[in-house]
């Protein structure tokens, strides 16, 4: 599905690298810890994006990103930068490694120190910057450092770069509507920069328009769910636009961390925090239903987050 200039000498290497392994993810049907007052008419899959080959959903839009900046002559001669809060940071550095394109990164300190390590064993240097801003710290640092060097640096920008939410417009959204054989009627997606739950409904509402789009955020600006944006108390990400969800459901993270917990403890599906959420969330969203087909997207795995609170007990 990664066909920009396919037949180009400069997306040879692309084509012959591990990031033809990007997309394509499988879907698995949780039952074993699905309430016992949700009708069995109601199934809910999760969508495994942690079989990406950088761990992660965002190796589509790193991906994507770095195609689109390609198509456009822009990386001849600059270094990529982005503001991140891990996942996308791992992407971009995986991507920038198969290409030979220098990375730079800015992330939250506090971020997992998981992610830190393999961003940095893919050769990406790392800005860290004050957690208690998150990552709108690491963003209005790029932003200062692009403008004092701007012959330097291509600002990928990953919160307002439409080539990521068409990312899963031309991947995710087309790989759930065949693997559910078109019988999906809800989306549950976690918000960060809202590429994923933006690019994804839209192809699914192309397909059904009565599909509905639920996004998932923190219950609170404070919280424990890392990859997850308060969007309320967040600089808002340019490509999302909360008017094309059917819903938000904001979920706390003690919730999100038992429900991680026990995906692997019962379900032997090891995933991060944020999973944990979407799924919380999708619970709350089938008890009110008779029947569906719920896609809950996991964003990534478990071993990014073993130094953190889910796991530490």
């Amino acid at each position: 599905m990664w066909v920009l200039g396919e037949h180009d000498e400069p997306y040879r290497k692309l084509r012959n690298s591990i990031l033809n392994l990007v997309g394509n993810t499988p879907l698995v049907r949780i039952r074993k810890i699905v309430p016992k007052d949700i009708s069995p008419k109601v199934e809910i899959y999760a969508k495994l994006e942690s079989f990406n080959p950088g761990g992660s959903v965002k190796d589509r839009p790193a991906l994507s990103m770095f195609l689109s900046a390609m198509k456009e002559g822009l990386l001849e001669g600059k270094t990529v930068i982005d503001a991140t809060s891990g996942n996308t940071g791992v992407a971009l550095a995986m991507v920038g490694a198969a290409l030979d394109v220098p990375v730079e990164l800015a992330m939250p300190a506090n971020v997992s120190e998981e992610r830190k390590r393999i961003i940095k064993a893919y050769g990406a240097k790392v800005y860290l910057t004050d957690p208690l801003e998150g990552t709108d710290g690491a963003i209005l640092f790029v932003r200062e450092k692009v403008a004092k060097e701007p012959e330097k640096y291509l600002y990928l920008d990953q919160y307002n770069n439409p080539a990521n939410w068409k990312a899963h417009y031309y991947s995710t959204g087309i790989e759930i509507w065949h693997q559910t054989n078109g019988r999906i009627t809800h989306l549950v997606a976690g918000i960060g920069t809202g590429g994923t739950i933006m690019g994804t409904g839209r192809r699914l509402k192309v397909y059904n328009p009565q599909v509905q789009i639920v996004g998932v955020q923190p219950a609170y600006p404070f919280h424990g769910i890392e990859g997850l944006k308060h969007i309320e108390s967040s600089i808002k990400p340019g490509i999302f636009d909360e008017t094309f969800l059917d819903r938000t459901i904001f979920v706390e993270t003690e919730h999100a961390y038992e429900m991680t917990k026990r995906l692997a403890l019962e379900e032997a599906i090891f995933v991060g925090q944020s999973s944990g959420a979407a799924l919380y969330a999708a619970f709350l969203l089938a008890r009110e239903l008779e029947e569906g087909v719920i896609v809950v997207i996991f964003p990534d795995g478990g071993e990014k987050y073993l130094s953190t609170a889910p796991f530490k007990d």
